[in-house]
């Protein structure tokens, strides 16, 4: 149905909920470039004007794309619980942020009830305080060797990428993020080449690593699910199962996968038992995805973020990662543009009930530095986020993006006053690492001879 508001003398008409959100969006480059994007700062205020009286229930009533076509808009509707809906199920996209603001309110429990469009709406009503104060609310815990997403606690995955995928380069790389205290969430690597053979031999190293250095973390090679199942039906030691997922069938089909591919290999991994809480599953997305696959059905970018959360719950992930600024100027065209970006999908994955971290990133041809990473990364400190990204000098030498640092995890554990995993604080205090990063060459040393091989053979002298 379509909506209509005169501004100031202007009219402004929006064809159907799915133009409205788009135009109601905080302004970004991926939106721009899809041409569904506001025209002017009056015609934004204008649509957010309208989203705010819309009944939550109308989500419900009006998907944005067809279910007998988009099997993710089928997902959603068969997601949804009425029961866990009900407590706002009265209100408008306005009274639930208000209702979300509230600090009495139990903004967990709400999860199921909600759908990612709900949560995308009410996202682009909300300040960046607003989105850092719920999602700082949001308590959500996932369990492997390690404990996430504790109140007072963030988490790093640890991410020794190799251009040529070295054991020696990468184990030179674990060893220096153990030492600043970094990995409790998953030390995860993007392999060069994503071949069986190689794919395998990383899997071996980390397992064998964890092994030797009794860290209770989890390891995870970054190979397409495909990849993934082929070494589990081999026996291969695999903690994780990894996949980028997007908002929409078509974008998912663009990644070469689809739900019923995820649901074999989460049934797949969890029958390998090395998990006994059942959370096998690393996802990451990323706004503007479904743009670059052309497959975002006139859908903006961050609510088809927001439906690749339903993707994501649908699996129990033990991790969910938002790549924020990886894609690029077309999409994130600016610092401001990927701080928002950031802070809006860790706000709406919190609120659907996801453990969500982030990796605060920029690529060099974009209008951000560091110091609007420094901004993002101490934000989502405050908010509550699972884990960030460690990165060697925070250059990822394979990928050619900028992330975050060792050294960014110890800042945010030192002026915020937070802590690793219990599992993995109690694990660093045994190498005599403080859990904010000091430690130093006694620990490094001892560290070092649990694994001479990986690093050659009179490393350890």
């Amino acid at each position: 149905m379509p909506y209509s508001i005169a501004v100031k003398g202007r009219h402004f008409q929006f064809s159907d909920l799915k133009s409205l959100l788009a135009k109601a969006s905080p302004l970004r480059a991926a939106d721009e470039l899809a041409g569904l994007a506001a025209t002017s700062e009056l015609e934004r205020a204008a649509a957010q004007y309208l989203l705010a009286d819309i009944p939550l229930k109308q989500f419900l009533d009006e998907p944005l794309l067809p279910p007998e076509r988009d099997e993710v808009s089928a997902l959603i509707l068969r997601q949804h619980d009425r029961a866990k809906f009900a407590p706002v199920s009265a209100l408008t996209v306005g009274e639930f942020r208000d209702w979300l603001l509230q600090p009495e309110h139990d903004v967990t429990s709400l999860a199921w009830g909600l759908t990612p469009e709900m949560a995308a709406a009410v996202s682009k009503l909300m300040r960046n305080q607003d989105l850092i104060a719920v999602a700082r609310r949001c308590l959500v815990v996932s369990r492997f060797r390690s404990t996430l997403g504790l109140p007072g606690r963030i988490g790093s995955r640890l991410q020794p990428n190799h251009p040529t995928d070295d054991p020696r380069g990468i184990a030179a790389s674990i060893l220096d993020g153990l030492c600043y205290g970094g990995g409790d969430a998953v030390i995860g690597i993007n392999p060069a080449t994503d071949s069986p053979d190689n794919v395998r031999a990383l899997l071996n190293m980390l397992d064998e690593l964890i092994r030797r250095t009794g860290a209770p973390t989890q390891s995870c090679v970054l190979a397409h699910v495909t990849t993934s199942m082929q070494l589990m039906r081999q026996g291969a030691p695999l903690d994780l199962v990894f996949q980028s997922i997007a908002g929409t069938e078509a974008a998912n089909r663009s990644f070469g996968v689809n739900l019923a591919m995820l649901g074999e290999a989460r049934e797949m991994a969890l029958s390998l038992g090395r998990n006994p809480f059942g959370q096998v599953m690393y996802f990451e997305t990323g706004q503007g995805s479904a743009l670059s696959a052309d497959a975002h059905g006139g859908v903006d970018a961050q609510t088809c973020e927001a439906r690749a959360y339903a993707v994501a719950r649908e699996f129990a992930p033990f991790l969910v990662n938002t790549v924020v600024g990886f894609i690029g100027p077309e999409y994130l065209y600016d610092g401001k543009q990927i701080i928002r970006a950031g802070l809006e999908d860790h706000f709406c994955g919190k609120l659907l009930g996801l453990p969500m971290g982030c990796d605060v990133c920029y690529t060099n041809h974009a209008e951000a530095d560091q110091n609007d990473m420094d901004n993002l990364l101490t934000l989502l400190g405050v908010a509550g986020c699972h884990f960030i990204m460690g990165v060697p000098g925070a250059d990822d030498v394979m990928l050619a993006y900028q992330s975050s640092s060792f050294h960014d995890c110890q800042y945010l554990r030192q002026v915020l006053g937070l802590r690793p995993a219990p599992e993995f604080e109690a694990w660093l205090a045994a190498q005599g690492i403080d859990w904010d990063g000091r430690g130093g060459l006694p620990a490094a040393g001892r560290l070092l001879r649990q694994f001479p091989a990986l690093l050659g053979a009179g490393a350890a002298a």
